[in-house]
């Protein structure tokens, strides 16, 4: 069976740290290109003031841009997400939304420098909103994109 953004999408929102942290993908665009992530401050989730809890917004925040970088580089790419930077702006109450974008433009760059074998890093930024737009928090995220190596018979041998 092959991968859908939808079957991801509900396959994410189901898989277990996701589903009992309160975090929700509303979805991942047909394209690849982009993703909608929600996390539901409630009493598993929130910190000791009752608001989110920094970790919980760390967590909503963790595989989604290379998971995008991922699928629109395909199987010759190792992409890992390797750091993540995180700066709260105000406390975050409520349902908080965080959207991941990696145009196809930038998908391209990353494989034209991965090619051959080099180790690329690139930073990948979005904010965390809540339910009024405000930003509650600013995120970047590394991810790290390297050129499979290939295995032919003369190396095999």
């Amino acid at each position: 069976m092959q991968i859908t953004p939808r079957r991801l999408a509900l396959g994410m929102s189901l898989w277990a740290p996701n589903l009992w942290s309160g975090i929700r993908i509303r979805r991942f665009a047909d394209d690849w290109t982009s993703a909608t992530v929600e996390l539901h401050v409630n009493l598993i989730t929130r910190n000791y003031v009752k608001t989110a809890f920094g970790g919980s917004m760390s967590a909503m925040t963790d595989p989604y841009f290379f998971m995008l970088v991922m699928h629109q580089l395909g199987r010759d790419y190792v992409v890992w997400d390797t750091r993540g930077e995180i700066e709260f702006v105000k406390p975050g109450r409520g349902v908080l939304t965080a959207r991941f974008t990696v145009p196809r433009e930038k998908a391209e760059e990353l494989r034209e420098r991965a090619r051959g074998g080099a180790k690329v890093l690139a930073w990948f930024e979005t904010e965390i909103t809540d339910a009024a737009g405000d930003v509650v928090a600013r995120v970047r995220r590394e991810v790290y994109v390297r050129e499979k190596r290939r295995v032919t018979q003369a190396t095999t041998r």
